[in-house]
Formats: C-alpha cells, sequence, structure tokens
C-alpha cells in the first residue's frame, strides 16, 4: 500500500540483534535497568512482528567480571555471608535471580547468559581471545607503562572499585569517583583521580607503574569524527548522543581556576607547548595541548606544584587489559603475560558471545551468527544508558572497525563487523533526583515495583517516558510516603489506557456481539475512511518505532483507541438495525484489530488474550504481512467468526490487587 502519511517508509535490515546494557553480576535489578531493557524489549517484540521472529535476535546477560563483582564479594565474605562459596557461584546465582525477575516484566530474551557462566564463558574466552590478536596483528594494540593504586597496608594492588575519590573531569555530577571512571562513565587517568582513598584500609593509596595493553583510541579520532557525521542526519540518531560524543574529539585540556592563576603564572614556562583559550572573568583558565602525551607531563607538573586542576574530555588510550585475578584471561602479548582483561573492553563483545551461544544451542554451524553482526543487511541495536556512551560510542565504534585491519573502512564487506545503531535513554531519575546504587539516593529495585502495579502498567508508564531526549523523573506514588493527595498516580495514568479505555471498548464489542448475533461477527463491508484511519496509525507507529521514539508510539495509540471509543458512542444511536449494528461492529472490530497489533510489542500477554477471545490466529494477526488488511483474514477458521464468551465486568487488561483493593476501600468510605 502506498504510503500517504509518512515518506518514505523505514527500511528494515533482513536480520537483527538487539541489545541491552548488562547489568554487573554484583547485583539485583534497579529501575534504571527496566529503561533500557524494556525499551529493547519492546521493539525486539515490534521487530520480529515487523520482519518475522526467526530473523530477531534479543541477548543480554549478567556483566560477571569485573571489581565490583569482587568487591560486593569480598564484603559479604567479611560479614559471614557466602561461606565455602566462590565468586563464580556468587554470580551465578545473582545472574538466576536477574533472569527471574526480568521474566515476570514479560522480557522476551531469545538468550540471557552471563560473560562467565556454562558454555557461553568458554565461548567468551575464545572471542576475547580473538579480539586481542586481531587488533594486535592490525597495529592498534600497545604496550604502556600506566599508573595504579597500591595499598601499602594491605601490601596489595587495589582494582577500579576498591579505591574511591572525586571524578577530575571538568563539570562532572556524580558523587563517586573510581579508580580510573567515575560512576558517570568518565574515562580519566588514575593518576588525575581527585583526593583518592583505599576502601580497604581508609588510607591515601600510592600510585605505582604497571604495564598492561591498551587500544590506541586517540589514533581513531579522525574515523570517527567521519562515522559521527555520516550519522549525524539520521532520524533515528539522538541528537544528544552526537552532541556528546563530539565532546570527546576535542583536543586535551586542562582547567584552572582562578584561585590557581598566579601559581601557575610563575611555572607555565615549565609545561610543554600549549595554546591558552580565552575566557570570561570568573571562567577557569583553559589550556590546549596537542597531543595527550603533553597534557599528562603537565598535570604532573601542575600536581608537583600544587596546583589544583581539572581536565577536559578527550580520546584516550583504552585499557584492555590489568592483574585483577576475576577477570577473562589474556594471552600473552608483547611480552605482557598472565593478566586478564579489564571488564569494560569485553563487556563489549559480550553480546556476540551472547548470539553465538544461542545459534549453537539452537543448532547452527560456528558461522552463522556473521549473518546478523557480519552482513550489511543485518543490523544490531543497541539499548543502553547516557553515562556509557563512551565505551559503545568511540570504544566499541574503534574497535569493531579495526578488527577489519590496518585501513578500515565505515561500510565494511560483508563478513566484516559491521558498526552498530546506538540508542542511548536519558536518565530515569527518582523522585526527581538522581539515584545510583554507589551514591546517597538508592535505586528501588525493579521486583519492588510489582508488589504494586503490573507488569504491563510498567511497560506502559517506561515506554512513554521521553527518554530519548530528556531526563525524566520516575514518580510511583505507592513509594512517596509524602503524598497524600488524590492525583492519579504517574505510574498507572499510561496503563490506564488498557485497563480503562481499551477495556471499555473491547467489552462493549463482546457483549454487544453475544447479545445481538449469538457471538458470531458479523460479516458487513468495512469503511474506506475506517481502513485509511488504520493505515494512518500503523505507518506512524512504523515510523516512531524506526526512530525508536517510544513516547510518540504511545500518544499515537492513545489517540487511536479513544478515537475507537468515540466513534462507537457516537454511531451506535443511528444503528436502529441489525444490518447497521453489524456495519459499525465491522469497523470497530477492524481498528481493534489494528490496535491490538499495534499494542502486542508493549503488553504481549494482554493482547494475545484479546486475539485468543476474539478467534485471530496468533501466527497471523501480529504479523506485519498482515496488518494492513481486513480482521477477517485473520480468523481462525476453525472458529468460524465465533468469539469466546466474555463474562460480565470480566477486563482483558488488570489493575494490581492493591490498586483494587484501594478502589473497593474508598466506595466504602
Amino acid at each position: 500500500m502506498e504510503n500517504k502519511f509518512v515518506k518514505p517508509r523505514p527500511q528494515f535490515p533482513k536480520k537483527a540483534v538487539i541489545t541491552s546494557g548488562m547489568p554487573y553480576g554484583n547485583k539485583l535489578i534497579h529501575f534504571g535497568h527496566l529503561g533500557m531493557i524494556l525499551r529493547a524489549d519492546v521493539f525486539a517484540r515490534f521487530l520480529r512482528d515487523r520482519i518475522g521472529k526467526d530473523n530477531v535476535i534479543y541477548v543480554s546477560g549478567t556483566d560477571c567480571y569485573g571489581s565490583p563483582a569482587v568487591e560486593a564479594f569480598r564484603k559479604l565474605q567479611e560479614e559471614g555471608k557466602y561461606k565455602g562459596q566462590t565468586l563464580l557461584d556468587f554470580v551465578t546465582q545473582m545472574h538466576d535471580k536477574q533472569k527471574e525477575i526480568l521474566d515476570k516484566f514479560e522480557i522476551s530474551f531469545n538468550f540471557y547468559g552471563g560473560s562467565a557462566i556454562g558454555r557461553a564463558g568458554q565461548i567468551h574466552e575464545e572471542l576475547s581471545e580473538w579480539f586481542i590478536k586481531t587488533l594486535h596483528q592490525n597495529g592498534m594494540v600497545s604496550k604502556h607503562s600506566s599508573y595504579q593504586f597500591y595499598d601499602k597496608k594491605h601490601k596489595c594492588l587495589l582494582n577500579g572499585r576498591q579505591v574511591i575519590g572525586k571524578c577530575p573531569i571538568d563539570n562532572c555530577q556524580s558523587e563517586k569517583g573510581y579508580a580510573d571512571e567515575c560512576d558517570l562513565g568518565h574515562q580519566y587517568l588514575p593518576q588525575d583521580l581527585i583526593d583518592p582513598i583505599s576502601a580497604l584500609s581508609g588510607d591515601k593509596p600510592e600510585l605505582v607503574k604497571i604495564e598492561n595493553l591498551y587500544f590506541d583510541l586517540e589514533k581513531c579520532t579522525d574515523l570517527l569524527k567521519e562515522w559521527i557525521s555520516s550519522i549525524e542526519k539520521n532520524s533515528d540518531t539522538p541528537q544528544f548522543m552526537v552532541k556528546e560524543i563530539k565532546e570527546f574529539f576535542k583536543k586535551p585540556e586542562i582547567y584552572i581556576k582562578k584561585e590557581y592563576f598566579e601559581e601557575f603564572n610563575k611555572i607555565q614556562n615549565l609545561l610543554p607547548p600549549f595554546t591558552e583559550l580565552e575566557r570570561g572573568d570568573k571562567a577557569p583558565k583553559t589550556i590546549v595541548f596537542d597531543n595527550l602525551e603533553d597534557r599528562e607531563k603537565a598535570c604532573e607538573i601542575l600536581a608537583s606544584k600544587g596546583i589544583r586542576y581539572r581536565t577536559g574530555k578527550t580520546l584516550t588510550p583504552f585499557r584492555l587489559t590489568g592483574n585483577i585475578s576475576w577477570g577473562v584471561p589474556c594471552p600473552t602479548i608483547d611480552g605482557i603475560s598472565g593478566q586478564t582483561f579489564y571488564v569494560w573492553p569485553e563487556s563489549l563483545w559480550a553480546p556476540i558471545t551472547f548470539t553465538k551461544t544461542y545459534l549453537e544451542a539452537k543448532g547452527f554451524d560456528d558461522e552463522e551468527w556473521k549473518k546478523y553482526w557480519a552482513d550489511p543487511d543485518a543490523q544490531v541495536y543497541q539499548f543502553l544508558g547516557e553515562d556509557n556512551l563512551y565505551f559503545y560510542g568511540p570504544a566499541q565504534q574503534a574497535i569493531w572497525l579495526y578488527t577489519q585491519g590496518k585501513n578500515p573502512v565505515l561500510k565494511p564487506e560483508k563478513g566484516q563487523l559491521q558498526l552498530t545503531k546506538i540508542n542511548p535513554i536519558k536518565s530515569i531519575l527518582y523522585m526527581n533526583k538522581k539515584a545510583s546504587s554507589s551514591g546517597s539516593i538508592k535505586p528501588p529495585m525493579a521486583i519492588e515495583f510489582l508488589e504494586h502495579y503490573t507488569a504491563e502498567q510498567i511497560r506502559m508508564h517506561f515506554l512513554a517516558m521521553n527518554l530519548a531526549n530528556n531526563n525524566v523523573s520516575l514518580s510511583p506514588k505507592a513509594f512517596d510516603k509524602d503524598d497524600t493527595s488524590d492525583d492519579i498516580d504517574p505510574v498507572v495514568k499510561e496503563g490506564n489506557l488498557l485497563t480503562n479505555v481499551y477495556n471499555r471498548i473491547l467489552r462493549t464489542v463482546f457483549y454487544s456481539t453475544q447479545t445481538h448475533f449469538d457471538g458470531i461477527l458479523p460479516k458487513s463491508s468495512i469503511d474506506a475512511s475506517t481502513m485509511e484511519e488504520c493505515s494512518k496509525v500503523i505507518l506512524n507507529v512504523e515510523r516512531f518505532m524506526y526512530d525508536k521514539k517510544f513516547h510518540q508510539v504511545y500518544n499515537a495509540l492513545d489517540v487511536f483507541i479513544r478515537n475507537i471509543n468515540k466513534y462507537w458512542v457516537k454511531e451506535i444511536n443511528n444503528c436502529v438495525t441489525e444490518e447497521k449494528l453489524g456495519h459499525l461492529t465491522a469497523n470497530t472490530m477492524q481498528m481493534i484489530f489494528v490496535a491490538n497489533a499495534l499494542l502486542h510489542p508493549i503488553a504481549p500477554s494482554g493482547t494475545e488474550n484479546v486475539a485468543d477471545y476474539i478467534g485471530f490466529n496468533k501466527d497471523l494477526c501480529f504479523n506485519w504481512e498482515n496488518i494492513f488488511g481486513k480482521y477477517e483474514s485473520v480468523l481462525d477458521k476453525s472458529r468460524g467468526g465465533t468469539i469466546k464468551e466474555l463474562k460480565p465486568k470480566e477486563d482483558f487488561f488488570k489493575r494490581h490487587q492493591s490498586q483494587l483493593d484501594e478502589l473497593a476501600k474508598k466506595m466504602n468510605e
């Protein structure tokens, strides 16, 4: 059908992988994880309906390795928990709990694995070795002596989460800076961390030089600039993402506050060559260097003279290895042996691991994964938080590019890793405040929400958040002890479209069909205006889904479903004959068929229940090959158009029992 409403129609890939940010192996699922995972799930379900379920794989899993798990396990052992168990036991148990919780929110993973667990763990080690050997062969892995923190009291090197200080990146709002990254994802060198403290002893740790392997990310600036320019104008590229990534392409900068100007002027001749930018009267002094090496020399000199400074965002060598024992073993490269992979690089290719593990379990050969990750006709969609843009943006894209060879191109040939589509979300605040597991305001756990809301209500609410453009506050009334108003709970507002509006028209049509047509859908023509209205919402939702503007998907469905109700109310009084009522029913059922198909990725259980009651063939009614057709074409022929009996006051989409109890209480008062 020619698109009269949205031109041109978006082009979807032949095959797709969807990934979502991986929860660490030391924690359960909190509401921030849901923000990424639910959106990824809705998109995965949409693509299954749109391009065929056999062409879509949704993978994620537990990020098992790294210092967060080590530190959490250490503290639990100190408290007398997990005695006799291993770190692998700990993360495996956490992985199982994560999966159990996500199942309750109807997350439709094809595979939810663990980077250290089972067959996925084995494949992950093999894949990690392939990556570093390939990157080294292509001239992008270097050996560098870098600083690492050392606790004299405990006589040990400290891993990332065992050092706590302040982030040195200018204007950073994080509450905690760790050894080489803060809790907002900013990367920096350990020697730049402000006021470091050892989590083991509480003392200030020393800095010692350790040799590690690095990916030469700073050499990729020009290629990455070309990449961001190539996607900047795409309708599905968030502009905040472009802006944030471009900040990393600046030359290395240092910012010095006004109170240190006099001391700086005395020693500036000791610094490597720099350029000073113009500034306002109250602005810090900004000095710019041609390369990172010169900036780091300047930082050492400033620190030795007691001059405090902040550094700007820039591309730095991306650490690939470390000496933490809990990690993927790294092969010997350039004489560096006995090390493990730093958790961030190996977590970037973990979704490939999970894809390979899933396809192997389905009986495919070793090369099947390339049809999803290494084919221009396929696409990988990655859903993540804004604070991880550095890793999935500059770092991952550059690593992927340099698996091609020493002279990579932005559009790789078939058989080479293709660049992914990054779908970041802005921050989800809690009661209008920033919450994090490592901060002063702790995020509620996902499972707590199910004590007050249904999974469908949560799915609808998170989908309607405009996280593609703005930070959004999650303000559940059930968790706000100070809220005594009669205002509607924000978390149930969008869900009311299902529990109130959609339920109402469904019940009306069902009861009418049972009363007037003995439960058999009447055969009648469908108006061209109805088909046109259905086409319009289908095409709009398709475009909004393609652009990942999920709040617009909700808005389009909200208008459409409310209009179905208005249409019935307006026309029912004119139905003085059975023929006219049958015509109204057919038109309404056509709109219900479309609404149900478009709602399917968001509210899968409820819409499948609706399809079962109406008598839709579930293999046909959600398949976009049929969505522009008439509802009669997807009816199960064995049912003969007979709907299931709907009993009085029965709902397809239900409220949470606690909400029903509260409503009953108010009615009795």
